[in-house]
């Protein structure tokens, strides 16, 4: 599978982005999906994931600012984002494996065998 991320850029703080992360190459509708970050010397921590029957995993740095959604028509995951914070700032990563994973492993990354190659996300105070 390929994995296609885009809508990083640069946005003040407070403001709003939506990542998106277009799947080709095989049955979207049956994977889980993630995001992922890292920031500049730090290491790459979950953001959010979305299951094949759309319930999600919201990590708590981001929970109440972050959503996560998917379109299985379109072979698309969002990531929207708000209520943007400089520490937010991280190039964005989304993932995928084949099949379903369970809950307690979907904030893993190693468990993700996909992966695109990032969009970057900055947030300017």
């Amino acid at each position: 599978v390929q994995l296609q991320a885009s809508g990083g850029g640069l946005v003040q703080d407070g403001g709003s982005l939506r990542l998106s992360c277009t799947a080709s190459g095989r049955t979207f509708s049956r994977d889980d999906m993630a995001w992922f970050r890292q920031a500049p010397g730090k290491e790459r921590e979950f953001v959010a994931s979305i299951g094949t029957g759309s319930g999600s995993l919201i990590a708590d740095s981001v929970k109440g600012r972050f959503f996560i959604s998917r379109d299985n028509a379109k072979n698309i995951v969002y990531l929207q984002m708000n209520s943007l914070k400089s520490e937010d700032t991280a190039v964005y990563y989304c993932a995928t494996r084949s099949g379903r994973i369970i809950t307690s492993w979907r904030h893993r990354a190693e468990v993700y065998s996909d992966w695109g190659q990032g969009t970057l996300v900055t947030v300017s105070s």
